[in-house]
């Protein structure tokens, strides 16, 4: 069970969302593979917006992740053209 949540809401044309799930689904694996305390990983998608709910052990975990190579060199590279908007991250801790 994760003890705190990286959520990351992206702002993308309903007619990207099948090439942005496509990187969900590239990065998935390596993400539950090779990061520190990473639980889970979830794609949530509404008529609104794309959401990204990672799990992890620790708040601290979930803040390391936002520094590492995967998220900054490949996943973040290969949304950036299906981004509308800066995406908003928001860290919670499980009480």
């Amino acid at each position: 069970m994760a003890n705190a949540y990286l959520e990351i809401t992206l702002k993308i044309d309903d007619a990207d969302r099948a090439s942005a799930a496509g990187v969900y689904n590239q990065y998935k694996a390596p993400f539950l593979d090779t990061v520190k305390g990473a639980k889970s990983k979830e794609l949530l998608v509404s008529e609104e917006k794309v959401q990204v709910l990672h799990g992890f052990d620790s708040v601290e975990d979930a803040k390391d992740y936002l520094s590492t190579d995967l998220f900054n060199n490949d996943v973040v590279v290969a949304l950036k053209p299906y981004l509308k908007a800066d995406p908003v991250i928001d860290i919670y801790s499980v009480v």
